[in-house]
């Protein structure tokens, strides 16, 4: 373990919001949470969706690619054009570009043009996500940033749990469009939130793109956006076939499928809860136990298939570790990004795609050569401790070097 400096407490300023910190965050957590259901909405009503659209499957797909692809584009893309912005500036020109994603979504005749909608969608996601978090760390004492952080993201658990069962249910009874329309009405009464509680921080109208990039070549935020982007690989390979592990290994009735997946996002939930009261004590302990119990986890995944209720504890505790991880990463990109804060923050949640292109594929890869559903947690394990493997790097790197993890202040 590295030895940690905390500065002084006049170096960190507490933002205070117009209408108390409860609302202010409130906001946050709903609009990750909505941003959340945007994103995962689209998995429970693939069906319907490609029925409507006159799709296979295999090719409705192709609109999570095309907003995944979004998502990775747009976090540095928006960050980086919008460096002389403030934070609360940027967030509501993110939250219009959302709502609009969603209604373009809506009115699109064709499968070609939706997948454009869907990838104008994906493009505020990662940004929205990254300043969401800093917003929140700017408006508690330092020592409780873990838990502001955590707060936030936990929308997007929440998400899974309420956010995406509940488009399901619009899809199957009124049509997929209006499940986005939903969506893109609670974007707009984010929107109004944001206006409303947010605190307006000071623009900096003398930054400089360049200086958001420059910023960015800091070892520690390259290692660490690593981590994530390994890290977070095994839970989304496992995530991507666990409805085909239930139907073809496990064989629990259909309408258990909905049972687990309600698990799923509870495990998400208490992990990121949970990994945000450890990140306020002990950011390191909080990000190696998260990566390190996932990787045994997931090695119990591969053995309990055929039983219907240690699958469901399994279930439940692969998210919770690996869910834990993403408060620890946040905060300690807040530690080390410097000026490039925001970029930093917003690539976390492209790292955090490129995690579940590579856990999909990595399964995919897997199960097309035959080594079977229970595969799917080994391959997630070496994940885990891939990542474990880069963090520990990062820790080594920075002990030799001499430094002292530094805090920078959240302004």
């Amino acid at each position: 373990m590295t030895t940690e400096t905390v500065l002084p407490e006049g170096t960190m300023t507490v933002v205070p919001p117009p209408h108390g910190r409860t609302a202010a965050l409130l906001t946050l957590t709903f609009g990750t949470f909505v941003v959340g259901t945007g994103e995962f909405a689209i998995m429970g009503m693939l069906p319907e969706f490609a029925q409507s659209l006159n799709l296979s499957l295999a090719d409705a797909g192709y609109a999570i690619t095309a907003y995944a692809l979004g998502v990775m584009i747009g976090a540095p893309l928006i960050t980086i054009l919008g460096a002389r912005l403030s934070r609360k500036e940027l967030l509501l020109v993110l939250l219009i570009m959302f709502c609009l994603g969603n209604f373009l979504s809506i009115v699109m005749p064709t499968p070609g043009l939706v997948e454009v909608a869907r990838f104008l969608t994906g493009l505020p996601h990662g940004a929205l996500f990254g300043i969401s978090a800093l917003v929140a760390a700017s408006m508690v004492e330092r020592s409780r940033r873990g838990w502001a952080v955590g707060r936030v993201l936990s929308g997007i658990a929440i998400s899974t749990l309420i956010g995406a069962p509940f488009s399901t249910f619009a899809a199957d009874h009124f049509g997929w469009r209006i499940a986005y329309l939903i969506i893109g009405v609670f974007g707009g009464l984010t929107f109004l939130g944001v206006l409303r509680y947010i605190p307006a921080d000071k623009p900096n109208r003398k930054n400089s793109p360049l200086r958001e990039v420059t910023a960015l070549g800091n070892t520690q935020v390259l290692l660490t956006l690593l981590t994530a982007a390994i890290g977070f690989g095994g839970m989304f390979g496992i995530y991507t076939y666990l409805t085909s592990v239930l139907q073809n290994v496990t064989h629990v009735p259909e309408w258990q499928i909905m049972i687990y997946m309600v698990i799923w996002g509870a495990g998400m939930l208490v992990g990121a809860n949970g990994g945000a009261w450890l990140v306020d004590r002990n950011i390191n302990l909080a990000a190696i136990l998260a990566l390190a119990g996932s990787a045994v986890i997931m090695l119990a995944f591969s053995a309990v298939l055929h039983s219907n209720i240690s699958l469901m504890v399994i279930v439940f505790l692969v998210p919770t570790f690996v869910n834990g991880l993403g408060p620890a990463l946040q905060t300690r990109l807040m530690d080390f990004a410097g000026d490039a804060q925001t970029l930093a923050a917003s690539l976390n949640h492209s790292a955090f795609n490129i995690a579940n292109a590579l856990g999909a594929s990595l399964g995919s890869v897997l199960l097309a050569n035959q080594f079977g559903y229970g595969s799917l947690g080994v391959g997630g394990a070496i994940l885990s401790v891939g990542g474990l493997l880069v963090y520990l790097l990062a820790l080594a790197l920075l002990k030799k070097s001499g430094q002292q993890e530094e805090r920078s202040p959240i302004l």
